[in-house]
């Protein structure tokens, strides 16, 4: 299948979050778009109009008027946005990194994950930044406004600025603190990403860590009990297992490896959320919010 080059009116939707409507009036009132049409009369958009479309969408959401932006050449919006940008970073990132996604441009990348370091901490960065670009990424491939190329391009990219900042930490990991997480995505699961920076999160407060990665099955976390006496296994649940599913998995987890409650099994990730309210045995602990985990972490350092 080809890279995505043309977009419907729902696709611009999807992107920039300006409703199929108001692109329509925005089109007739000022030519602001030029789409292409099918012999049926259906809009097609090419990339640059995707592009036009999220720098204006951008301008309008801090308050400019439409109708004197669309008065504006591509040089003159571009400056707007760097004067907006002092004050909406985060806005103008996602931005940026929509459209390095869908040139496959590296170099916008780079530059905009600089542009941002300046001012932030890489924690700062992936919780206010990349995260939500994540997310926006995930619904726009379940609605097949992207192709999988886009989806796997963009997050190669933020993957591998986590694996940097993680060889980039500089204090060194407590061999004697307790408990020791164990990292560890399952079967069929290939979202890596939260993992990740879950363990980077972990290793920049001190704590051991054993990163496994992806596919890991529950028979195999067996052997990382023979070298630990007590162990956190932590897993981010995106896509696996299915719903119906987690509860056998946590039975399964606690009859072969954690059959005293000696050993946590901590869970995140979009599948737990769901099971929040899930009763779960002693050892194992559901996350359902992102940003309770550095919290619990401090907790934990002070116990």
């Amino acid at each position: 299948m080809g890279v995505k080059t043309q977009f419907s009116i729902k696709d611009l939707e999807n992107l920039s979050n300006v409703k199929a409507h108001t692109i329509r009036i925005w089109e007739k009132r000022y030519n602001l778009l030029e789409p292409e049409r099918t012999d049926t009369n259906i809009r097609k958009y090419n990339l640059e109009n995707l592009k036009k479309l999220l720098n204006v969408a951008y301008l309008y959401d801090q308050g400019h008027k439409i109708s004197k932006i669309a008065k504006l050449e591509n040089s003159e919006i571009q400056k707007l946005i760097q004067k907006n940008s002092i004050n909406e970073t985060n806005s103008l990132a996602l931005k940026q990194l929509k459209s390095a996604m869908f040139d496959f441009d590296d170099d916008l990348f780079q530059y905009t994950f600089t542009e941002l370091n300046k001012t932030k901490s890489f924690s700062e960065i992936f919780s206010e930044v990349f995260l939500p670009l994540l997310s926006d990424i995930g619904l726009l491939w379940q609605t097949g406004t992207i192709d999988p190329s886009h989806e796997r391009f963009i997050s190669e990219l933020i993957k591998r600025k986590v694996i940097v900042a993680i060889d980039s930490l500089k204090t060194q990991p407590n061999k004697s603190s307790s408990p020791v997480f164990a990292l560890f995505l399952p079967i069929g699961e290939i979202h890596e990403i939260g993992l990740l920076f879950t363990n980077f999160q972990l290793l920049s407060r001190g704590f051991k860590t054993v990163y496994l990665g992806t596919n890991i099955g529950i028979e195999s976390l067996v052997h990382i009990t023979n070298h630990y006496n007590q162990i956190c296994f932590l897993s981010y649940f995106t896509v696996k297992p299915d719903l119906i599913e987690i509860r056998k998995y946590l039975r399964d987890f606690n009859k072969r490896i954690s059959k005293d409650d000696q050993h946590q099994l901590w869970l995140l990730g979009a599948k737990v959320r769901k099971f929040s309210d899930l009763k779960t045995p002693p050892n194992i602990k559901i996350i359902a919010n992102n940003k309770d985990f550095p919290e619990l972490l401090e907790t934990l350092k002070k116990s």
